[in-house]
């Protein structure tokens, strides 16, 4: 068998910064230590970090008042701010810079009374987060065909703008749609759609066409991960997401001479090398590296912790 490793994958610069936040701040306040949903969406992520004394919260009621809190790197609305403030709490915001730019874009257009269409999916993290910024200003666009029924009071003063985790394919569906229905309306200056997720979607549709099988490392719940499972699929590749290689089934592999093996921006080295020995052990797998972009993008701690880390 041959293994095609895509590259880049796993981890964006988001989600080392979140997690290196998460870890400095264990360091320095020590257990118990309060995360407002999950750090990134990636169940051996959120397992390592339960095991070392954090826990992960939906409501911040189940915070303890004067408690330390991270917000994850998917943002978090004003109103969830405001609620820590009230409690007390010591925040850290481990928001990905990429997701508080869309929050500023969200702020300015409804400031300036333009109606927002959000591109993104219903309940996610992120856009909770960004609805949280102007509810009153803002429309969840799901799918192409939810733009007919779009209806606004004011076609002059209107904007988009993405979900940074979506398929850029998808995305541009909705876009192209929104253009020919409303073609006055506003662009954000520059893609909301993550370089790492676009990254990550152009190696698969790159390289997916030489393999038989393609295997994204990536929890159920990570939005980015399911698009590069989905984007292998739509060009009639089988694909399955799974969180090690304790999922994989042997009945995926039957017949198959070549699997491209990569990874959702949350998901971490760990899992890919494990899935790499598995294939290794059991089907004699040469690894072959696939390079089709090359990344270097880093972000700062958060504030609260910069001074931290030095100590």
């Amino acid at each position: 068998m041959k293994v095609l490793l895509a590259s880049p994958r796993g981890f964006c610069a988001g989600v080392n910064m979140a997690i290196d936040s998460l870890e400095i701040a264990l360091k320095a306040f020590g257990p118990p230590l309060y995360v407002y949903h999950e750090i990134v969406h990636n169940k051996y992520v959120v397992t390592h970090f339960r095991e070392k004394g954090v826990e992960f919260v939906d409501h911040l009621e189940e915070v303890p008042h004067g408690a330390t809190l991270l917000f994850s790197a998917h943002g978090v609305s004003p109103e969830v701010r405001e609620a820590a403030r009230e409690r007390n709490l010591t925040a850290i915001d481990a928001t990905c810079p990429l997701v508080t730019k869309v929050h500023l874009e969200a702020i300015k257009y409804a400031r300036q009374g333009y109606t927002i269409f959000l591109i993104g999916h219903e309940g996610h993290d992120e856009v909770v987060g960004t609805m949280g910024e102007a509810p009153e200003a803002i429309v969840l666009v799901e799918t192409p065909e939810d733009v007919a029924g779009l209806t606004v009071a004011d076609e002059t003063k209107l904007a988009y703008l993405t979900q940074t985790t979506l398929s850029v394919d998808d995305a541009n569906r909705i876009i192209s749609r929104l253009k020919e229905r409303f073609p006055q309306i506003a662009s954000p200056p520059k893609d909301d759609i993550c370089y790492a997720t676009q990254n990550r979607q152009e190696a698969v549709a790159l390289l997916c066409s030489e393999a038989n099988l393609v295997l994204v490392l990536g929890s159920q719940n990570s939005s980015n991960s399911q698009r590069l499972a989905e984007l292998a699929r739509e060009r009639g590749v089988a694909a399955h997401l799974i969180d090690g290689a304790g999922d994989i089934e042997a009945q995926w592999l039957d017949g198959v001479e070549t699997v491209l093996v990569t990874a959702g921006a949350s998901a971490p080295e760990v899992v890919v090398e494990e899935c790499l020995d598995f294939l290794r052990d059991h089907y004699g797998a040469e690894v072959e590296v696939r390079t089709t972009r090359e990344e270097h993008v880093s972000f700062p701690l958060p504030k609260e912790l910069r001074a931290v880390s030095v100590e």
